[in-house]
């Protein structure tokens, strides 16, 4: 491989006869979130770097005349594989224009996965080896609950669908490990095809560096994963500059088409969907935790980018395991009878009702690391009998049992429970009705797919899930195309009309304070996947 070309120390002036840096330092950290919070004083307060970001900042390096190359350093990376996925893209288009270094202190699955769109990587000595391919853990509590009093009432359809099961059971049964395998193995394929193709070797070869116990930098290089072992001074040269300090240099490569000439509408669904509003809970807890994408904001979103008259298409960006069923029909509703065309770009995760809401998209994007499918229903509910028996409370009932069957005080009978199960055959039949229409598939085809089971981003394509494998960056190409504006033509996030940052935030605190064992409300229907699960 030729030498990387940069000087041993760098130096606060340029060097004589350079008016500018011929190298730029760009740190990537964080866990990389797909877009900026449409709200305006979140994105003021927020402090995270975002893929949308640095795809800007790349188009700048992009277009920098006097720019002869880039070292990508790698700090605390905590992007999910997806999001590494995106990032690949933008550094292997980066490549194209530029000589790209990749700096590596920390070798592992997600990291190189991000790395590999650069040319060259680099790892210092002492660097951080951990290839031990692609696992998860999930906690069950069923018996650390029942040993406190607290129970869960657990129905599904169908074998795969485990939504609950961590609630419910001790263990996990031996469907969901199967799909949970699956799942692993279709990322791992997925990890062997990008660093194969980054790095010009076999699959074989590229699966072997799994097997072959590196534990070292050196080892990595002599088995052909990296170029070159070296620490980060002995990459830094006098005539390279930190992003930061070479902004004011910078310039787009291209410039944007006006919106006056169509733009495209950028709406989030991020989070466990609910009826209502939009909201967030910061505390971590099972159930309760993390940001719910709430149906109305939603659909208030859709119908806004509807409304402007300069919009031309819609990309809904999905990063949901599901949730309520009601409310996932309820946003699914206002993409099929969106006048202008919706293209789903999925996350993460866009499972059950995740991908319920994507099914009439004119096209369906997932990367090939999304968790998606889980076609499938749930409901049920905790159950406090017993720890009220052990803690002396004692729930009274006047009135019919039927209307108080959702209550926690005793677990269903078995006519509450056939009523229960009656519902959510249905609403597994509308779903499935749902996707065989969307998606051109039979029903007996759907159901083969579903019964709860997920599939990669990857396998779903083999499947006809989904149309293409890409990013939001894909999505937005097909959305124009789709609209017939030109490649340039500008996106905008979308928030519902009339909303007003600060009233939002003053409610949020409200919100987070009325928790409650069961945060879907007095809806039991679940077009739900857990996302407990995290791909290490």
């Amino acid at each position: 491989m030729p030498n990387i070309p940069f000087l041993p120390q760098a130096k606060d002036a340029l060097p004589g006869g350079v008016t500018r840096p011929t190298w730029v330092v760009l740190d990537l950290s964080g866990a990389y979130p797909e877009r900026q919070p449409g709200n305006p004083v979140q994105a003021l307060l927020n402090r995270t770097e975002t893929l949308e970001a640095l795809a800007g900042r790349i188009e700048k390096l992009r277009g920098a005349a006097w720019l002869h190359g880039v070292l990508v350093r790698f700090g605390e990376f905590t992007a999910s594989p997806t999001a590494a996925h995106a990032i690949r893209g933008l550094l292997h288009e980066l490549a194209q224009d530029k000589r790209v270094v990749a700096y590596l202190p920390h070798l592992n699955m997600v990291t190189l996965i991000a790395a590999s769109g650069a040319r060259e990587l680099v790892a210092p000595e002492s660097a951080e080896v951990n290839l031990g391919g692609f696992g998860l853990e999930s906690t069950f509590l069923g018996e650390f609950l029942k040993k406190r009093g607290i129970e869960f009432e657990n129905l599904r359809i169908r074998e795969y669908k485990a939504a609950l099961t961590r609630f419910s059971q001790d263990h996990m049964d031996e469907a969901n490990r199967e799909q949970l395998q699956a799942y692993l193995g279709s990322l791992e394929a997925a990890w062997v095809s990008d660093l194969a193709s980054a790095r010009g070797v076999s699959e074989a070869q590229a699966l072997a560096w799994l097997t072959a116990d590196l534990t070292s930098a050196q080892g990595a290089q002599a088995a052909g994963l990296i170029d070159k072992v070296a620490y980060e001074d002995e990459l830094i040269g006098p005539a390279s500059r930190p992003f930061a300090a070479v902004v004011d240099w910078l310039t787009p490569s291209r410039p944007k088409a006006k919106a006056k000439a169509g733009r495209v509408a950028v709406v989030p669904l991020i989070g466990t969907i609910i009826t209502g509003k939009s909201r967030n809970n910061p505390l971590p807890l099972p159930l309760l935790g993390g940001p719910m994408a709430g149906s109305d904001t939603v659909v208030a979103a859709l119908k806004r980018a509807q409304e402007d008259k300069t919009t031309k298409a819609i990309v809904l960006y999905v990063n949901s395991g599901g949730g309520s069923a009601l409310a996932s029909d309820l946003i699914w509703r206002e993409v099929q009878r969106s006048e202008k065309p919706v293209v789903v770009v999925m996350g993460e995760y866009a499972a059950s009702g995740g991908y319920y809401v994507a099914t009439h998209a004119k096209k369906v994007v997932a990367s090939p690391y999304t968790l998606t499918g889980s076609i499938g229903v749930v409901s049920g509910k905790p159950v406090l009998q017993e720890f009220n028996r052990r803690h002396g409370l004692n729930p009274e009932r006047v009135g019919r049992d039927r209307a108080l069957m959702y209550s926690a005080a005793r677990p269903y009978s078995d006519e509450e429970r056939g009523h229960v199960e009656k519902g959510i055959v249905e609403v597994y039949d509308r779903f499935t009705t749902r996707v065989a229409e969307g998606r051109k598939l039979s029903k007996e085809r759907v159901n083969e797919l579903g019964r709860g089971r997920i599939w990669s981003g990857r396998d779903a394509l083999e499947r006809g899930l989904v149309d293409e494998l890409g990013d939001l960056r894909t999505g937005l190409a097909r959305a124009r195309e789709l609209a017939g504006l030109p490649e340039g033509a500008p996106a905008w996030n979308v928030t519902p009309k009339g909303h007003g940052p600060l009233p939002e935030f003053a409610q949020e605190a409200a919100r987070t304070a009325q928790l409650s064992l069961w945060p879907f409300g007095s809806e039991r229907v679940l077009a739900w996947f857990d996302q407990d699960l995290r791909v290490k």
